[in-house]
C-alpha cells in the first residue's frame, strides 16, 4: 500500500521534486524499532560490565563530578537531580529521582550506592519517599569503586544528548555491581529481572575465572550457591536457581524467617523477623486480616506489628492454643506473600545488544571488562610516567651545565630565541625546552637535583613495573584478582540468605492444622501452679532439691482438647480449656514437674478473697465430684453441668462457709476424708453421700463443735500409700515465728467411720499448743512447704494415731505429692 502527499494547491517549483511516496508498513516497522532500541539501549536494561542503567551510571557519574564523596556534607536531592536533568538525562525529574531513591534504599540493594539523609521510602513500597526537596543525599563508600580511575582513560567517552558535553559510556566497576545489586526492568519485547548476590562470594567466582579463564560453570558455582537478597530470608528449592546460571531463566521461593516463641504468658506466636524481596510487612498484615476476617485462615488470635528501627522488622503472629505452630506457618506461607516466586531473567546489554545471560557469562563479560579497564589504566599512567620523565631527564641536563643555560637565556632576545638556544646547544626536545624555561631558579639547587634524581629512579621503575603488566596477560589478570580481593576484605559482608532444597513440602503438609485430641493429665501444685502433660503417661517423681513447686496437689486424667472445672472456695466452677494450659516436662528428674507451670490466676479471673482450691472434671456422666466446707458439710455434685455456661455454683453456702476442697470422684466408692481444727480425722465411703443438684447445700460430713473449723477435706485413691499430715501449735502465734509440731501418720491407721460423726483423734498437743494449725492427706512421699513457698523437712513417720508431733523451727502451711498422681489436695492456710 503506498500514499501520496496530497494539497489544495499547487506546492512551490522547488518542492514539487522533494514529495515522496512511502510504504506505511516499512516505515512503521523501522521506526518502531527504532522506538524499541531506544527504549532497550536508553532506558530499561542495565549494561553488562557495571550492571547500570543510563540514568544510574548518569547519576553516580555526575555526583562523583559534583565532588559528593562520602567525606563530604550532603546535599539537597533536588540539586543532583537538576544537573543531571540539565547535563545528561534529558528525561523527567521523577524518573532521576525514583532512580536516586532506589540506589539508596537498602531493603532493595544490597549494596547500596547511595547514602540518604531522610525518607527514602520503605520495605515493599509501603511507605513513598518524601519529595527531593527535603531529602539529602551523597555517594556511598562503595560507589568510589564504580567510579574509582574515571580520569584515566579506562572508559569511552561520548557526546551527552545536546552534544555540548560528554558522559561515559560505562563505568570502570571494580565489582560486578549487576551480580550484586541485580536488576529489573521492562522494555519493548524483553524484560530483565536480576536477583541480588553476596559481594563477597561473587567477587570470589569472578577472581577465581580471571586467574583461571577455563573455569567451568560448576566451579563458579561453588563460590556463588545463591543469591543473598537484601532483606533475608529463606530460598526454597535451588533448582531454579541452577538453572538460571546455567541458562540465564529460571525461578526459586523466597520464604519469611519465622521462629516460634511464647509471646505471652499463655501464648505461643510467630514472630516474622525478615520477609521475601521486595514485599512490605503492610502487604502482609493486610492480607492474614482479611483471610481471618473471612475465615480462610484459623488458628490466629492476634496481629501485632513491633518494628521500629532498632530491633527492624518484628511481626507477631499470636496463636490460639490447641493448633499447631508449624501447620498456621505452612498455611501463612501458602495463602500470603510470606513466601514469593521469584522469577529470575537476566537479560543485559553486551556491545549494545540486549542477550540472556547465565552466571559464567555474566562473570566473564565483567572480567573482561576489568581486565580491559585495568589495562587500559596502565597505558595511561605508563604514559603519563613516561611524559614526566621526559621534562626531568631535559631538566638534568640544564642542572649539569646551568651557568651556560643561564647564559644563553640572558643572551636570548625572547623567549622563543632563548628556547631555539636551548633546544640547540643541548639536542632538547620543544616540551623539555619549555620546561625549563618555566622553571624557577629557586628550584635549581643541589638538594633539587637530588630529589629529581630520586624522582626519575622511581618513575623508571614504575615504567617498568607498568610495561611488564601489559606485556603480560598473567601479570594483568593477578592485578585484576588482587584488586578484588583488597574489595572483599573492605566490605565483604555475612550471608543474610538462607538456603534450602525444596524438601520438606511433604512433611510439612502433614501436620494437622489443630492438636490432636490425646489424653493427658491437668497438674496443679500446692501453690497455685498449673499445667498439663504431654501425653497420658505422667511426669516421674521429682527426686532433687525440693521447692515450692514439686508439690503436686491435683492430678486430673483428661484430654487436651476437653475442658476442665476449677472450683473456688466460694462454691463457683469455671470452665477451662486444657488446651490453654502450658506443657510441663515429660520427666521431673532434672525439674519440678510444675516448673515450667503458669499461675492459675493467668487463666481465670477471680474476685479479690477468692481462690482456686482444686481441679475436677466436667462431664455428663460418672459418678461427678465431692467437695467439703469448712463447716463440715459434704456434697457430692451430680454431673448435670450446664453446656452453655462458663461460670456457675455448685453449692449454696450458708452464711460465711467457704469450700477448703474438691475431689474427682472415679468409681463413688473411695474413700473421703476431713481434718478440723481440734485434730479430729473422719474417714468414710464416698457411696455414703448421695448425688445432688448444682441449687443443693450439700449434707453434713462431720460434726464440729462451736469453734471447730474444717482445715482439709479430699479423697483417698490410695489408703495404703498414703499419710496424713498434721501440725499443731498455739492459736496466739500463727505468724510463722513458731513452727509448731508436725507428725506425719499412715492414713491405714485411722478407722472409717460414719458420715456426721465427730471423727477420731489424729494428734496430740504438745505443752503451749491448743489447736491444729495445719492437715493434708496424700501419697508418699510427701512435701512441705513454709507460707513463703521454702521446703520444710517433715520428720519420719509415727504410727501412733493420737501421738504428739515433733517441734519444728518452721510452721508448715501447705503440703502436696511428691508423686504426680496424687489425689486431689486442697490446703487452707491459717489465718494471719
Amino acid at each position: 500500500m503506498t500514499f501520496m502527499a496530497r494539497t489544495t494547491s499547487r506546492p512551490p517549483e522547488d518542492l514539487a521534486e522533494k514529495i515522496i511516496d512511502i510504504d506505511v508498513s516499512e516505515e512503521m516497522r523501522g521506526s518502531f524499532l527504532e522506538y524499541a532500541y531506544s527504549v532497550i539501549y536508553q532506558r530499561a536494561l542495565p549494561d553488562a560490565r557495571d550492571g547500570m542503567k543510563p540514568v544510574q551510571r548518569r547519576i553516580l557519574y555526575q555526583m562523583n563530578e559534583m565532588g559528593l564523596r562520602p567525606d563530604r556534607g550532603h546535599v539537597k536531592c533536588a540539586r543532583v537531580v537538576g544537573d543531571v536533568m540539565g547535563r545528561l538525562h534529558p528525561h523527567g525529574d521523577s524518573a532521576i529521582y525514583d532512580a536516586l531513591v532506589r540506589l539508596s534504599q537498602s531493603f532493595a540493594m544490597r549494596v547500596p550506592l547511595v547514602d540518604g539523609h531522610g525518607n527514602f521510602g520503605s520495605l515493599g513500597g509501603d511507605d513513598a519517599p518524601a519529595a527531593m526537596r527535603y531529602t539529602e543525599a551523597r555517594m556511598a563508600r562503595p560507589t568510589q569503586l564504580l567510579v574509582e580511575g574515571i580520569d584515566e582513560n579506562v572508559v569511552d567517552f561520548q557526546p551527552n544528548y545536546d552534544g555540548q558535553e560528554t558522559e561515559p559510556e560505562v563505568l570502570p566497576a571494580a565489582f560486578p555491581n549487576l551480580l550484586v545489586n541485580g536488576s529489573s526492568g521492562i522494555a519493548v519485547g524483553m524484560a530483565t529481572n536480576m536477583a541480588p548476590h553476596n559481594l563477597g562470594e561473587v567477587i570470589a567466582a569472578a577472581r577465581h575465572l580471571v586467574l583461571h579463564p577455563d573455569a567451568t560453570l560448576e566451579e563458579l558455582m561453588e563460590f556463588v550457591p545463591g543469591p543473598d537478597l537484601p532483606t533475608g530470608g529463606t530460598i526454597v528449592g535451588l533448582d531454579g536457581v541452577r538453572d538460571a546460571y546455567a541458562r540465564g531463566r529460571g525461578s526459586f521461593k523466597t520464604r519469611a524467617t519465622v521462629s516460634i516463641e511464647k509471646v505471652s504468658a499463655r501464648r505461643t506466636g510467630l514472630v516474622v523477623t525478615e520477609l521475601p524481596y521486595n514485599v512490605g510487612p503492610e502487604k502482609v498484615i493486610s492480607r492474614i486480616k482479611e483471610l481471618v476476617q473471612a475465615k480462610k485462615l484459623q488458628g490466629i488470635s492476634d496481629l501485632k506489628d513491633l518494628t521500629d528501627r532498632n530491633q527492624g522488622l518484628r511481626l507477631v503472629v499470636e496463636l490460639k492454643n490447641g493448633f499447631n505452630p508449624e501447620a498456621v506457618l505452612e498455611e501463612l506461607y501458602r495463602l500470603t506473600a510470606m513466601e514469593e516466586s521469584f522469577g529470575i531473567n537476566n537479560v543485559a546489554l553486551v556491545d549494545g545488544r540486549p542477550r540472556t545471560l547465565g552466571l559464567r557469562e555474566l562473570l566473564q563479560v565483567y572480567a573482561d571488562h576489568r581486565l580491559d579497564v585495568v589495562r587500559r589504566r596502565s597505558e595511561h599512567r605508563r604514559e603519563k610516567r613516561r611524559e614526566r620523565l621526559h621534562l626531568v631527564d631535559g631538566l638534568m641536563v640544564a642542572l649539569l651545565d646551568i651557568d651556560r643555560v643561564i647564559s644563553l637565556i640572558r643572551e636570548a632576545d625572547d623567549t622563543a630565541g632563548a628556547r631555539e638556544a636551548l633546544k640547540g646547544a643541548y639536542d632538547l626536545s620543544e616540551v623539555q625546552a619549555r620546561y625549563i624555561l618555566d622553571t624557577p631558579l629557586r628550584r635549581l639547587t643541589r638538594f633539587d637535583r637530588l630529589e629529581l634524581e630520586t624522582e626519575r629512579d622511581k618513575l623508571n621503575k614504575e615504567i617498568e613495573e607498568l610495561t611488564s603488566i601489559l606485556e603480560s596477560d598473567k601479570k594483568l589478570r593477578r592485578v585484576v584478582a588482587k584488586e578484588l580481593n583488597a574489595v572483599t576484605k573492605e566490605y565483604a559482608t555475612p550471608r543474610r540468605t538462607q538456603l534450602r532444597e525444596n524438601d520438606g513440602q511433604a512433611r510439612s503438609a502433614a501436620i494437622p492444622l489443630e492438636m490432636a485430641d490425646q489424653p493427658c493429665h491437668v497438674l496443679m501444685g500446692t501453690d497455685g501452679t498449673i499445667g498439663r502433660s504431654k501425653g497420658a503417661t505422667l511426669p516421674s517423681a521429682y527426686e532433687g532439691i525440693r521447692t515450692k513447686h514439686d508439690s503436686v496437689a491435683t492430678s486430673l486424667p483428661t484430654t487436651s482438647r476437653s475442658e476442665i472445672g476449677l472450683v473456688t472456695d466460694l462454691g463457683r466452677l469455671i470452665r477451662l480449656p486444657v488446651v490453654e494450659l502450658p506443657e510441663v516436662p515429660d520427666s521431673a528428674e532434672e525439674e519440678p514437674p510444675l516448673a515450667s507451670g503458669l499461675p492459675v490466676e493467668e487463666f481465670v479471673q477471680l474476685e479479690e478473697d477468692e481462690r482456686v482450691v482444686s481441679v475436677v472434671g466436667v462431664h455428663t456422666d460418672g459418678p461427678g465430684f465431692v467437695l467439703g466446707t469448712r463447716g463440715g458439710v459434704v456434697k457430692r455434685v451430680a454431673p448435670d453441668q450446664p453446656p452453655n455456661k462458663d461460670d456457675f455454683e455448685v453449692i449454696a453456702l450458708k452464711d460465711e462457709d467457704r469450700v477448703v476442697g474438691a475431689t474427682q470422684l472415679s468409681t463413688g466408692e473411695e474413700d473421703l476424708a476431713f481434718i478440723t481444727s481440734e485434730a479430729q480425722l473422719l474417714r468414710f465411703s464416698a457411696s455414703a453421700v448421695r448425688p445432688q443438684g448444682r441449687p443443693a447445700g450439700g449434707v453434713a460430713g462431720i460434726r464440729l463443735t462451736e469453734d471447730a473449723r474444717v482445715l482439709w477435706f479430699g479423697s483417698v485413691p490410695s489408703p495404703q500409700d498414703s499419710v496424713v499430715v498434721t501440725v499443731s501449735g498455739s492459736s496466739q502465734t500463727l505468724d510463722g515465728t513458731d513452727g509448731g509440731s508436725a507428725k506425719v501418720t499412715p492414713f491405714e491407721s485411722y478407722p472409717s467411720k460414719g458420715r456426721a460423726t465427730g471423727g477420731v483423734r489424729c494428734h496430740r498437743y504438745l505443752k503451749g499448743e491448743d489447736t491444729l494449725l495445719f492437715g493434708w492427706i496424700g501419697r508418699t512421699p510427701e512435701r512441705a512447704s513454709r507460707a513463703d513457698g521454702k521446703p520444710v523437712r517433715l520428720p519420719d513417720p509415727n504410727d501412733r494415731r493420737d501421738g504428739s508431733g515433733e517441734a519444728m523451727r518452721s510452721l508448715v502451711t501447705s503440703a502436696g505429692s511428691g508423686q504426680t498422681d496424687s489425689g486431689i489436695v486442697s490446703v487452707e492456710n491459717p489465718p494471719s
